[in-house]
């Protein structure tokens, strides 16, 4: 099976996601019978066959601009821009979108100053944002200067090797173009002279960017073409018994293999043999092992969480089955599902639970986890070993789930039978029908529907429940986008 991802600028002759040549000609047709423009139906199976993102990370020392930069990029006002320690940051990856390529970005926000001192927040923040990153915007405030910690954060960048795109901000008019342009001192090329406050300049840096980044991603999913092994991300709040688990599944048989550059501490990932098979445990050393803060915390663990899941091709989400599911569990939930990754979740410390207990975590399972009813569950405990068999095989269903691809004809005829005999209901008088689809990318499931009007949120939740009941799809996030039929020049209906 081929994605058709150019992750090297060769392979498929086309861009038709997962479509092959023959099923991309015949979709098309349907899509010409049907009254649509030819275009936007090409242009839907493309955007939803992207494989994976390139990811941008943001970074630099406090006070400099940085969520205020990412605002900018993303459109939105989102990420906070308030660098006061201890401010919790919900989320730390956006997705942007600029001259009609898309990308991820990594805000670095939100600096613990009063912990351990400016220099190592600031580089403890850079080493996690550059892990998971292709390319990197370095943003300097051009009216300081460059600082002693902006001299570190060189230095960081340097060894990782990644590509930079250097920021020099807070330039609102010509006057300041002098001091952005001090910045060739720090030797990582031109200064891009910007306000993120006002938007001046950001258009110009944004064209570096895309110049940085890949298309998409040096990884391919799945070492296909390549050989290697599965890469698993083993993620979970602090304290939930991670290391032992990692420790426990590895035995006598950790291999520390692949070291990276590009971080202070030089991350490794670990091959470890599972049910004969080697798994590589991406890099969740950093989430376990990294420098003790009493502020801020949960935002330093959402950082880490989201450099090892972007690695990963499966995160396996650990659960303290002791203690009631936390808000922080359910970001954690929330992240592997955004980034499109397969999911396992094992609930640690089974062994410890009575009737009580076990009453109450399901009743909990149902109401904080309902939504990710699909991911495979196992019982487990990283003290005993208990259950430790049923994690590989779980891995396995999640991972063949991510992979389903379910051929146009036979999506077409099952949404036909369910358009028939579930309707969507009517509203202000109009009936709006699901026409076609075709699935036109994997890792994870992704599909495009294409309809007479638009489709409320409730009925898009019902298909893909039914399409999880029929092709099963477990272990994985779907993603359905729809397309209405444009009529007189109306607006298109996303």
């Amino acid at each position: 099976m081929n994605d058709h991802i150019h992750s090297d600028g060769s392979g498929a002759e086309h861009d038709h996601g997962a479509l092959g040549d023959a099923e991309y000609a015949e979709f098309m047709e349907l899509a010409a019978e049907e009254g649509f423009d030819l275009e936007d139906v090409e242009g839907a199976i493309e955007a939803a066959g992207h494989g994976p993102l390139p990811v941008l990370a943001v970074v630099g020392r406090p006070n400099v601009g940085k969520s205020t930069l990412v605002n900018r990029i993303i459109g939105r006002r989102e990420a906070v821009v308030e660098d006061k320690p201890g401010v919790t940051r919900d989320r730390v990856t956006y997705e942007a979108e600029w001259a009609g390529r898309r990308f991820k970005v990594v805000d670095t926000g939100g600096w613990e100053q009063d912990v351990l001192g400016i220099d190592a927040s600031v580089a403890a923040q850079a080493e996690y944002a550059i892990e998971a990153a292709d390319a990197v915007v370095f943003v300097v405030d051009a009216k300081v200067g460059a600082t002693d910690t902006d001299e570190a954060v060189v230095r960081l960048l340097r060894k990782a090797g990644k590509p930079v795109v250097l920021a020099a901000n807070k330039v609102d008019g010509p006057s300041g173009e002098a001091d952005a342009a001090y910045l060739w001192s720090l030797g990582l090329g031109e200064p891009h002279p910007v306000s993120a406050l006002h938007g001046r300049g950001t258009g110009d840096m944004l064209d570096a960017v895309l110049e940085a980044l890949p298309e998409a991603p040096e990884q391919t999913f799945g070492g296909a073409g390549v050989g290697g092994p599965r890469r698993i991300a083993l993620i979970g709040r602090p304290n939930v018994g991670k290391s032992s688990l990692l420790n426990k599944v590895a035995g006598e048989e950790r291999v520390v293999v692949n070291e990276m550059a590009g971080t202070t501490r030089d991350p490794v990932d670990e091959l470890i043999e599972l049910g004969g098979v080697t798994w590589k445990f991406v890099d969740t050393a950093g989430i376990r092992k990294r420098v003790h803060l009493q502020q801020g915390a949960d935002y330093y663990a959402s950082l880490r969480t989201a450099a090892a899941v972007e690695k990963a091709e499966v995160a396996v989400i650990l659960i303290d089955a002791s203690e009631s599911i936390s808000v922080q569990d359910q970001r954690i939930v929330t992240m592997a599902v955004e980034a499109g990754r397969a999911m396992v979740i094992a609930y640690n410390k089974w062994d410890t639970l009575d009737e009580e207990r076990r009453y109450y975590l399901e009743r909990e399972i149902e109401t904080e986890f309902g939504q990710v009813a699909w991911a495979p569950r196992v019982n487990v405990s990283a003290r005993t070993g208990r259950h430790m068999e049923k994690l590989v095989p779980a891995i396995e269903t999640a991972l063949a789930g991510w992979e389903t691809r379910v051929p146009t004809g036979r999506l077409n005829a099952f949404l036909g039978e369910l358009v028939a005999a579930h309707p969507h209901p009517i509203r202000g008088g109009k009936q709006p029908r699901i026409l076609f689809g075709t699935q036109a990318g994997t890792k994870p499931p992704r599909f495009v529907l294409f309809a007479s009007g638009f489709i409320e949120a409730g009925y898009r939740r019902f298909i893909e429940r039914r399409l999880r009941e029929e092709f099963g799809f477990e272990g994985t996030p779907i993603h359905i986008s729809v397309r209405v039929r444009e009529k007189r020049g109306g607006n298109k209906k996303k």
